[in-house]
């Protein structure tokens, strides 16, 4: 799998985001309506928000490429593959629903896309197997980018991904025969360690939930 189209497009997001200033005025607009919890860690809230919303949309290609990594080492080629070109998809044929988005702003949205495709895929192969197919927390990212996004439009893509997920998974399809085969070759040794290389995503990104004032205000 090849991502220099996404990264192209990533380039000329952060380009036109330059002479534009197009996201940094939207997310300054936000910060007044951003929920408490969600705290940068430098003292600059706005910085520490560019800094995420680059950090999140560079994620994605750097994603892929490691995860064909590891499916090609790992066997998990067959099951791995479909779910990370259409996570790809999301990025290089956005749906309608994008349309008139430019620049940085625009790709946070398909990053969304994206990352929640993932999560949602793994939150299947949870339900149904007990573990997840890519080992990789991404709901403190997700629930970021969607206060961000904002409402209602967030949810608008989250209905989508969750039925894109649903449907990508309905055509994995697993026998009761295969089924604690498979299951075992999710725990293989050699799978783990082959996601283990993976850094922690959520420490590169600068920005964090703070969870005691997320459980006050609810």
């Amino acid at each position: 799998m090849s991502n220099t189209s996404i990264k192209q497009l990533i380039e000329q997001a952060r380009d036109y985001e330059a002479h534009t200033g197009e996201l940094r005025r939207y997310l300054n607009e936000q910060l007044a309506q951003l929920h408490p919890s969600i705290q940068g860690q430098s003292g600059d809230q706005l910085a520490s928000l560019m800094h995420f919303v680059d950090q999140y949309i560079a994620h994605v290609p750097e994603f892929l490429d490691a995860a064909c990594t590891v499916a090609v080492e790992s066997g998990l080629t067959e099951t791995v593959m479909p779910l990370l070109r259409a996570a790809e998809y999301f990025f290089l044929e956005p749906p309608p629903q994008l349309e008139g988005h430019r620049g940085l702003d625009a790709l946070l949205d398909e990053a969304y896309l994206a990352h929640r495709f993932v999560e949602e895929i793994n939150d299947c192969y949870m339900t149904h197997f007990g573990q997840p197919l890519i080992p990789m927390d991404l709901t403190v990212a997700n629930l970021i980018a969607h206060q961000l996004i904002g409402e209602p439009f967030a949810n608008e893509l989250d209905e989508l991904v969750h039925t894109a997920a649903l449907h990508q998974f309905a055509s994995s399809r697993f026998d009761i025969d295969n089924l604690e085969a498979y299951k075992a070759h999710l725990n293989d040794p050699k799978v783990k360690a082959a996601w283990r290389r993976w850094p922690c995503f959520s420490a590169e990104l600068g920005v964090e939930l703070n969870w005691g004032m997320l459980a006050h205000a609810c």
